[in-house]
């Protein structure tokens, strides 16, 4: 298995399927074996049922249905460790940056990084249409907040929903994690440079929902997990956690 695809769930019956449709629509046309993992974090809407209804003519589709809303991160998480591919990415359920942008990917991988992230802010990315004003500087605290927490400089965008890592990192890096929602990718990046993997930011087409609000409640939600994130690493916790599963 080569390509492992994980897409996390929740009340997405609307437009999980066309999304599933158009990544086994790409990949049934590759030289390589794949699957497709459906996520389902506790829906109170039909998913379950319309991705189980998909599984039927998308051969290569499998869903783990949690009846317990978990958050993003818990589902990210428990995808990627059941999964079997030698590459693992995880996007989301919205389609907002198509499949065929694995493609960029695989050159990376080949020159020996461990993690390929997709980019909607590195030179030759593109949203489209353009984030509002007030996105486009939330985003900026946000990434300033990441940075003076965390250290992560060289990364221009932690929360991008396209982000693929080898098995090994995978393994590696993702039983560490504690983080279940909002900040979780920040969380698995900061152990991902903790632990000395090599990663790769590559510009993506992103299709942009002008629907899509910011919640102020969720931004201090985020600031409260990179803060939990900057303790965690002062007290080494992803440190200890590695040695005590490498111990067991």
């Amino acid at each position: 298995m080569r390509l492992s695809v994980i897409i996390p769930a929740y009340n997405e019956e609307k437009r999980i399927v066309h999304t599933l449709e158009d990544i086994d629509k790409y990949l049934s046309t590759q030289d390589y074996d794949y699957e497709i993992i459906v996520v389902n974090d506790g829906s109170q809407d039909r998913t379950s049922d319309v991705v189980r209804g998909a599984t039927e003519r998308i051969r290569n589709l499998r869903l783990i249905d949690n009846k317990q809303n978990r958050g993003k991160g818990f589902v990210v998480r428990q995808g990627m460790l059941e999964a079997k591919g030698e590459f693992r990415l995880f996007t989301d359920a919205d389609n907002s940056t198509t499949i065929d942008h694995i493609e960029k990917f695989w050159p990376y991988f080949k020159k020996g990084f461990d993690i390929v992230i997709g980019s909607r802010v590195v030179k030759g990315a593109i949203l489209d249409p353009p984030q509002s004003w007030f996105r486009r500087q939330t985003g900026r605290t946000f990434r300033l907040l990441t940075n003076i927490f965390t250290g992560l400089w060289e990364i221009k965008d932690t929360q991008c929903g396209f982000k693929c890592f080898t098995k090994k990192a995978v393994e590696d890096i993702f039983p560490c994690c504690q983080i279940d929602r909002f900040s979780f990718d920040v969380e698995m990046l900061v152990i991902a440079k903790l632990f000395g993997y090599k990663i790769k930011e590559v510009p993506i087409r992103w299709v942009n929902d002008p629907h899509s609000k910011v919640k102020f409640k969720n931004m201090v939600k985020m600031g409260l997990d990179l803060l939990r994130i900057r303790l965690n690493l002062i007290k080494g916790l992803y440190a200890k956690e590695r040695q005590r599963r490498a111990q067991n």
